[in-house]
């Protein structure tokens, strides 16, 4: 699923054209971020609303910034409806019906015939939709509900549940929900066509594109917007609340309550976003407590007041949830694909093999000619061999010499092996009996014509090039390589040690080593060099690094010291996400978003730094290329060690396997040991409770190989 950083609200209206000034029962959009003031738009007419929703839309996918709309009318019908209109119980099926007839101006549309001719076909002219409001009658839609026959249910099952919910089958009067739905969905299925492949709509699709489309009702949160519109008074519209305070209650959820609302399955009918959550939404609207200073504390260790360790798993639980990958693509031949990761799916153009052929050296006859015991047939003239096919019929009775990979002769289905034979030249002894199809390989053995090899996301490997081009492929569509910058910070880092370095200073260890391995990942690393503490340089070298790449690896400046620029500057002007990982080596970890660019501020101290850009980068990075998201692979081994480990942080220990297999542990756990980097072969995972190890103790044993690291 992905991770939303912009929330858009739709209150919308089946009316027409509502005038210049800003006024209730009319559409009004409002888009909150985190820490961002909320401002509505007035709407006059859908078809203002919706270049407006396109250009919201447009601004997220520029800004690789992902968005949810939320927009307060039914994405589905009752149960059955969608099969009768359409012939599948695809809810989508319906939006795309309906943009195709629903015909709209800023003054007048045509929902109220198209809703008699859904009458017509489905119920006789006797429902589902009622409530004819114009002056004309309209043949088939009657002006109320006196008399009517609905064939199918009142309500959606999520409507059930919900307070004062109506019936979407209205059209007309107090609440035409139905109105809103006949309007809202064609608008919606046409920024769907008009940004392919962009846009997922809940509950019916994954979560997996950058925009989404959710069913949400206001009135979940009625008693924060009356509160609001009360303290305003009569000016007040509660419409314009309406959407502010949603979009903002959406923007400050708690991921993990934003995850759980999305968490439902309802495929046929949908759901409304938030029903049953309302505590938590209006919890969500609540000021933030009054800050107040911390104790002193002497534990180093120790977080601010208000600020809670993020655990290894929530921290890549979120840092998974947020990623998009690069938009870019490109054609290329497969032949100079290695390493590069599909964007689309890719299909084989022909079966492996194309045809039948043998699978040993020997001689092919017709199985069903031969029995038990000796057999002795005459071989015809000629052969099949690889590539010089036998063009004639092999007669029942005969058999012709063939040879491994040939393609099987007409009339031949079984071939015995050259060692199991006798022949004078002429004619071929064997023992019988053979089944068909014996030696032989079948077309489309490996592939059929058609068959997907790979899908999309699947990065490019040697033998993966060898089996697109069996299977025809001579091109791809892959993601463009992605782009990673690397940033190293701090006054007392000289850039190369080729420069000379004071007793106080330090040669750049970080930046060849994260360069290195961005490269070895298969990236194209981008060198921003070294930036002082100093705010200004800093910003520069991000603003940069966010104009020529796609991600941005940072070291030093993660923590909250007074010269932690880079935390700072994500905070204050970027969209930080994450820090202060329950982590050891590596707990100062920044993880945010600067001018649409990712960010990872990792710890200056280089163990730290090459710890966190392998267990929080590297399947990071995966992602943003295209590619899935992939955990190391570990295996237990015995402990050669002995440590007594306290609860609360994961810990990585630089370790090797010793000749007998168990795992060997750097004599120190100090971050700035660079030696133990190049002394161990891998990483040993302590989990985040307590735990007592002695030797013996079996522990998990990570290799450098299973990060990308050889």
């Amino acid at each position: 699923m992905i991770h939303f950083a912009r929330f858009a609200m739709v209150d919308w209206s089946g009316g027409n054209d509502t005038g210049p000034n800003p006024r209730k029962d009319a559409i009004w959009i409002a888009e909150a971020e985190a820490r961002h003031p909320t401002q509505a738009q007035y709407q006059r007419n859908r078809l203002l609303a919706e270049e407006t929703l396109a250009t919201r839309i447009e601004a997220a996918l520029s800004d690789r910034a992902p968005l949810l709309i939320g927009v307060d009318f039914p994405f589905g019908y009752p149960k059955g409806f969608a099969r009768a209109l359409t012939g599948a119980d695809d809810v989508l099926s319906v939006w795309r019906w309906l943009a195709d007839r629903i015909e709209d101006t800023p003054k007048q549309n045509n929902r109220w015939e198209v809703a008699g001719m859904i009458n017509r076909s489905l119920g006789g002219g006797r429902g589902p939709f009622w409530g004819n409001g114009t002056k004309s009658d309209i043949p088939d839609l009657p002006r109320t509900k006196q008399g009517y026959a609905n064939p199918f249910p009142d309500r959606r099952a999520c409507e059930t549940q919900a307070k004062g919910a109506l019936t979407c089958w209205q059209l007309s009067g107090a609440g035409a929900v139905g109105s809103q739905t006949l309007t809202g969905l064609p608008v919606l299925e046409r920024l769907r066509r008009r940004f392919p492949n962009k846009i997922s709509v809940w509950p019916f699709e994954a979560l997996d594109r950058p925009v989404a489309f959710v069913e949400i009702w206001p009135s979940l949160i009625n008693a924060a917007v009356n509160a609001k519109c009360e303290s305003l008074g009569s000016k007040a519209i509660k419409d314009e609340w309406q959407v502010r305070l949603m979009a903002e209650a959406l923007a400050a959820l708690p991921a993990s309550d934003l995850h759980r609302m999305l968490d439902v399955h309802a495929p046929e009918e949908g759901w409304i976003f938030g029903l049953g959550h309302e505590a938590a939404l209006l919890a969500a609207l609540k000021p933030a407590p009054a800050l107040s200073p911390p104790p002193l504390r002497n534990d180093c260790f120790a977080m601010p007041q208000g600020v809670d360790w993020v655990l290894v798993d929530d921290a890549l639980s979120r840092l998974r949830l947020a990623l998009v990958p690069v938009p870019d693509v490109e054609s290329m031949r497969t032949a100079e694909a290695a390493g590069r990761v599909l964007a689309e799916d890719v299909h084989a153009r022909r079966s492996n093999p194309p045809r039948a052929n043998s699978a040993v050296d020997g001689y092919g006859f017709a199985a069903q000619t031969v029995g038990a015991g000796e057999q002795l047939l005459p071989l015809i003239a000629g052969r099949a061999a690889a590539g010089q096919p036998f063009d004639s019929v092999v007669p029942g009775g005969h058999a012709v010499r063939i040879l491994t990979g040939a393609m099987i002769p007409d009339g031949v289905d079984a071939v015995v092996l050259e060692e199991d034979t006798a022949t004078d030249g002429g004619r071929v002894a064997f023992h019988g009996p053979m089944k068909t199809g014996a030696n032989t390989r079948r077309a489309g053995e490996d592939l059929e014509a058609g068959a997907l090899v790979f899908g999309a996301g699947h990065r490019l490997r040697a033998p993966d090039l060898a089996l697109l081009s069996a299977v025809g492929q001579g091109q791809v569509v892959v993601r463009r390589r992605l782009r990673v910058a690397v940033l190293s910070t701090g006054d007392e880092i000289v850039p190369a040690p080729d420069m000379p370095a004071k007793p106080h200073q330090i040669w750049d260890a970080n930046r060849p080593m994260l360069l290195s391995l961005a490269e070895s990942w298969g990236y194209h690393p981008i060198d921003l060099g070294h930036a002082p503490d100093d705010a200004d340089e800093i910003t520069a070298r991000l603003d940069r690094g966010a104009a020529e790449a796609d991600v941005i690896l940072t070291s030093g400046g993660a923590s909250m010291g007074d010269e932690d620029h880079v935390s700072a500057l994500l905070r204050d002007r970027g969209s930080l996400t994450s820090w202060r990982i329950a982590l050891k080596p590596g707990r100062p970890l920044a993880l945010a978003l600067w001018r649409g660019a990712s960010v990872f501020g990792l710890p200056g101290n280089p163990v730290a730094a090459l710890v966190c850009a392998l267990v929080f980068a590297r399947p990071a990075l995966g992602v943003l290329a295209g590619g899935p998201w992939t955990q190391p692979q570990g295996f237990s081994v015995p402990a050669a060690f002995s440590k007594r480990k306290k609860p609360g942080r994961r810990e990585y220990l630089r370790a090797r396997l010793s000749g007998d297999g168990a795992a060997e542990v750097f004599a120190s756990e100090g971050s700035g040991r660079i030696s133990g980097l190049s002394w161990a072969d891998g990483l040993v995972e302590l989990p985040d409770r307590e735990i007592e190890i002695s030797p013996g103790t079996p522990v998990r044993y990570i290799p450098y190989a299973s990060f990308g690291l050889t």
